[in-house]
């Protein structure tokens, strides 16, 4: 894996797994398979600190997967990554249908209303159990976009842009409230 190549994370260490230094991951990916071939990763942690390490094994457990890496092999340096984030490279990524996006494509993209009113930045991508909401962030504000054909009238990943269409309710002016 090359250091200029950009990454981007398919998981999150959540906690020590077992007695050999493995862990638990949540994914952050709904690419299926996504776990299974990989064999080296690199690790982030919070603070932006990295590490490249190699994967020893992968089992998927319910919701969630078990993963062991060369870089440790004791539940006690394991509980050091817990919160890490495990990504790869973006080119390791395939290629999604039209109209369908990688959550890293929309993290961070400016958000208009239909009259190219700034709404403020997409920070967070919510998963319910009827659709995707985007959070919409601006000065302190937060705005709930549900990400629907319906409010969502276009997504331009090359201009990092999404624009909503205007939907009652959905967003309220300040000088009404």
């Amino acid at each position: 894996m090359t250091e200029t190549a950009e990454l981007v994370a398919i998981g999150k260490i959540e906690k020590p797994f077992g007695v050999r230094g493995e862990v638990r991951v949540r994914s952050l990916s709904d690419v299926p398979g996504r776990f299974e071939g990989l064999t080296q990763v690199t690790l982030v942690a919070p603070s932006g600190r990295t590490l490249v390490t190699g994967v020893t094994n992968v089992r998927a457990t319910g919701n969630s997967y078990v993963l062991g890496f060369d870089a440790f092999t004791t539940p006690e340096e394991a509980a050091v990554f817990r919160g890490w984030l495990i990504k790869i490279s973006r080119d390791l990524t395939p290629p999604l249908p039209a109209g369908q996006y990688y959550e890293f494509d929309l993290i961070g993209m400016t958000v208009v209303d239909g009259a190219g009113q700034l709404l403020g930045a997409l920070e967070e991508v919510l998963e319910t159990a009827s659709n995707h909401i985007f959070v919409v962030r601006r000065e302190g504000r937060e705005i709930l976009i549900p990400a629907i054909k319906d409010a969502v009238a276009s997504v331009d990943v090359e201009n990092r842009t999404v624009t909503i269409r205007s939907v009652e309710g959905l967003v309220v002016d300040d000088d009404s409230v």
